[in-house]
């Protein structure tokens, strides 16, 4: 245990997601040792960030605007929506440059284990976007996991009632991927997922 503030860094930066004890320590010690220039920097960047930066009321993306750049963009196809979990999810997407559509952030995934269930997600808001904004289609782009899993069959259920276009997103092997290294399910998608040559 430390004295005063440095236990106090030790303890803050614990808390955040993905960072232990080790890591938190090592992190504090490293701030230490920078220039209180740089610390302040990075102080007022925090800062900066939960004073300037919301959801999107459109799709939940994070913004500095009432809507986010991406629907606010007139180029962008307003009848496609694809659904992610987290704005990090919606950033890996548009880095693809594949999807010119919109998107909608859940906010997570239906997790039970956690206490996560459809009503703690924006699945509401997507429904009302649907009504109001002429959606035609609506990709699942929910992680490849049990909740993401989960939460796609959740959506797929009862988005087919509603007479849109559902798809999902592939899955399977990585570009440059070995198949001996591949589980089971991989390997399963990625032979379902199969195309014409």
């Amino acid at each position: 245990m430390y004295e005063g503030p440095v236990q106090d860094l030790i303890e803050e930066l614990g808390r955040l997601p993905g960072i232990g004890p080790k890591s938190a320590q090592r992190l504090a010690f490293h701030l230490l040792t920078i220039e209180f220039a740089d610390a302040e920097r990075l102080a007022n960047t925090i800062v900066a960030v939960k004073q300037k930066v919301r959801f999107c009321a459109r799709c939940f993306n994070v913004s500095e605007r009432e809507e986010c750049r991406i629907c606010r963009d007139p180029r962008r196809d307003p009848s496609v929506i694809c659904v992610v979990e987290e704005p990090r999810d919606l950033m890996a997407m548009e880095r693809t440059g594949e999807f010119r559509g919109r998107y909608h952030v859940l906010g997570g995934a239906i997790s039970p284990i956690d206490g996560v269930g459809p009503d703690d997600l924006r699945i509401k808001e997507l429904m009302t976007r649907i009504g109001d904004e002429n959606i035609t289609e609506v990709v699942i782009a929910t992680n490849p996991n049990i909740e993401g899993e989960a939460t796609a069959s959740y959506l797929a259920r009862i988005l087919k009632a509603m007479e849109l276009r559902v798809s999902r997103i592939a899955s399977g092997l990585p570009v440059g991927g070995d198949l001996e290294y591949a589980d089971e399910v991989t390997l399963g998608r990625a032979f379902a997922g199969r195309r014409e040559l």
